[in-house]
């Protein structure tokens, strides 16, 4: 029995996909920044208004934990 051959239109298929979006993986590498991010962080990109009132990554923290100690608590079941 002979297999059938794959129609016209299924070998000409058009690719869509515009070049910028085309990627290389054979030139691809580890993410340097990894190592850095403790387990069960949460990284934020700051919009730059936001950005320019804190500019330390510690300033960040500091008012975040000012702002959740001030939270009310939700009481354990």
């Amino acid at each position: 029995m002979k297999k059938k051959q794959a129609s016209d239109s299924a070998e000409k298929e058009v690719d869509e996909l515009q070049p910028e979006y085309r990627f290389d993986y054979r030139k691809a590498r580890s993410n340097r920044f990894a190592s850095e991010i403790a387990e069960g962080s949460m990284v934020v990109v700051l919009e730059p208004e936001i950005a320019r009132v804190f500019q330390t990554e510690e300033a960040v923290k500091a008012i975040l934990r000012a702002i959740a100690e001030a939270m009310p608590r939700e009481h354990a079941k």
